[in-house]
């Protein structure tokens, strides 16, 4: 019987669901994976983990097209994974081993894979809002049906390249998404104390005539709605539109802050409203036999246990990988 508090989505089944929720599971266990290697001394650098954001990353991809592109910040391993890169590439890039997704030259915060569209991940808060733009700009000078979509925190609103890339998305209609995962806090500062718009995104998007609307970042099955149509209205040449999830994530910034500045009453009544639990609803109320879940669950473990394994035994990466693939001279006859 369907839950009657639960807004149901005929476009999404059963099948699809639960194969969303795996892919979150996955997602979920690959994080935790990172966090266990850092800790034992296997991960060097820092990290920024998405558990909790990645409904926004699973139900995102899901309303997208394989020829699409997509820009990620440096919290940005659910969006690679949910475009395609797997949890062995991405947890042997993070133990510079010779097999990870950039052979050990990107490391957590540059997580990129062009073969699925997934066109980097960016330290520079904003940097990559106005690279979406001109993926954009591209697909429509080209004529293809392609869509950008950037993906940016919170705190990249208050930077000036959110509103240059806005500003000529608009001007040039291009077919982008700029997807806000709104998670309260900018590093270890709350966005309320520093923005005086209620949606740091979402409430400014109309000054350049860009279509927003808010949704529920944790359930995924809203955020492929929403980010559906926009795609679809960006396919016809309608233009770009922002979406701000509202979202939260389980840890800290990254792995140096333990996030003690935030409320413990927050933190509870968001830890209530998990992505998988939100999955897990969902999945009960269309009818799916708790089995099915706990299988895929299982799937889940079985996929990081092996990838976690596969990238131990990796070989460590040749240091002359360092200066391969960093110069692409393209010729200096565009120059005249």
């Amino acid at each position: 019987m369907t839950d009657p508090g639960i807004e149901q989505d005929a476009d999404v089944g059963p099948d699809e669901l639960l194969a969303l929720y795996e892919q979150m599971a996955i997602i979920r266990r690959t994080e935790k994976a990172a966090y266990d290697l850092f800790m034992s001394g296997l991960v060097k650098g820092t990290t920024h983990l998405a558990s909790g954001q990645e409904a926004v990353a699973v139900g995102a991809s899901a309303a997208l097209r394989p020829g699409d592109y997509v820009f990620a910040t440096y919290r940005g391993h659910h969006h690679a994974m949910a475009r395609g890169a797997t949890p062995e590439e991405c947890l042997a890039e993070l133990m510079s081993r010779a097999t990870g997704l950039c052979r050990a030259k990107g490391g957590s915060m540059h997580l990129t894979k062009a073969s699925v569209g997934m066109l980097g991940s960016y330290a520079i808060v904003g940097s990559h809002l106005p690279m979406a733009a001109g993926a954009a700009w591209s697909a429509k000078l080209r004529g293809t049906d392609q869509v950008a979509v950037a993906f940016f925190g919170d705190g990249a609103t208050n930077i000036g390249a959110f509103h240059e890339a806005l500003n000529l998305a608009a001007v040039w209609k291009l077919p982008v998404l700029f997807v806000c995962e709104n998670n309260l806090y900018m590093e270890y500062t709350p966005i309320s104390a520093v923005t005086a718009a209620e949606n740091p995104a979402a409430d400014r998007a109309g000054a350049h005539g860009i279509p927003a609307e808010i949704v529920d970042g944790n359930d995924v099955v809203l955020v492929r709605r929403v980010v559906a149509a926009a795609a679809d209205r960006a396919r016809r040449g309608d233009g770009p539109s922002l979406i701000e999830a509202q979202t939260y994530r389980h840890y800290g910034h990254s792995r140096a802050d333990p996030a003690k500045y935030r409320p413990a009453e927050e933190v509870e009544r968001w830890m209530k409203h998990d992505p998988l639990d939100v999955a897990r609803a969902r999945l009960e109320a269309l009818g799916v036999p708790p089995g099915a879940v706990e299988e895929a669950d299982a799937r889940a473990a079985q996929v990081v246990e092996a990838a976690v394994d596969a990238a131990k035994n990796a070989p460590d990466a040749d240091p002359q990988e360092a200066f391969t693939d960093v110069w692409a001279g393209g010729g200096a006859a565009w120059r005249t």
